[in-house]
């Protein structure tokens, strides 16, 4: 199951049926778990876990040391669900030293990651994210569940990108990103709730027009604030993906895109 043209670290641990092509480059202290399909000239760095059957194409970087000015070689780690497809040179960057950050960048379970996505030291993604090609984080970003970043998108440090949020071809996030909505732009700017996606994933239509309603009360109506104040009780009774937006916003720390 491992081309003889590899180089496999002999402290390496690879389940029983992972298989790895030619030329590609496992280093001392990777885990990499079953049913995990490593193609040709992939370079998997130390302090790499990469669970179950997860699929890496050929001139990926899984694990490289993080671009990270203050980094000085201390080991740190990039830990990999399950189920993730990772593409042509997709890059994945270890964690940050973890007096500068958290140690760890987290990649979940069942993401798309197309050629030449950038995943930045200390980023967290959950499940069933989709980055279209280009598309790139900084460091120290969170991305929730069933995100769609268009191709070329890039997510500035610190930010926080929401669940079930869509962003246009291009787009430019300086700010967090609230969950359930559309963004696009450079700088991005909303463009109302991600209907299309939600009614795909089932999401009811009381949900969606819960969640209308607080995009018409926190983003379009003059004067507000969308990260301003808590649930107010009229948002707050309408829908719990509603209080999930609420909630978001409420806690934001860089400031939301409007």
């Amino acid at each position: 199951m491992i081309d003889d043209r590899a180089v496999v670290h002999p402290g390496a641990t690879l389940a029983v049926d992972v298989t790895v092509g030619p030329f590609s480059v496992i280093e001392e202290g990777v885990v990499v778990g079953t049913g995990t399909r490593i193609d040709s000239h992939v370079i998997i760095r130390s302090g790499t876990h990469i669970g179950e059957d997860n699929r890496i194409y050929s001139f990926a970087s899984v694990g490289e040391d993080p671009q990270f000015a203050g980094y000085e070689g201390e080991p740190t780690r990039l830990e990999i669900g399950n189920g993730n497809v990772i593409r042509e040179y997709v890059t994945l960057n270890r964690g940050s030293s973890s007096s500068r950050g958290t140690g760890l960048t987290r990649v979940g379970n069942h993401n798309f990651l197309m050629a030449y996505s950038h995943i930045a030291h200390d980023s967290t993604l959950g499940d069933h994210i989709i980055f279209a090609n280009g598309a790139s984080l900084a460091g120290h970003v969170e991305i929730g569940d069933y995100a769609i970043l268009g191709g070329f998108t890039l997510v500035h440090q610190f930010c926080r990108v929401g669940q079930h949020s869509l962003m246009g071809i291009g787009t430019v996030c300086l700010q967090d990103v609230a969950p359930y909505l559309i963004v696009s732009g450079n700088p991005a700017k909303t463009y109302g709730i991600n209907v299309r996606g939600l009614r795909r994933r089932g999401f009811s239509e009381e949900a969606i027009a819960g969640l209308r309603t607080v995009y018409r009360q926190r983003f379009r109506a003059k004067g507000t604030d969308p990260d301003s104040g808590g649930l107010d009780q009229a948002e707050s009774s309408s829908s719990p993906e509603a209080d999930t937006l609420i909630r978001f916003l409420s806690e934001s720390e860089r400031g939301v895109i409007r």
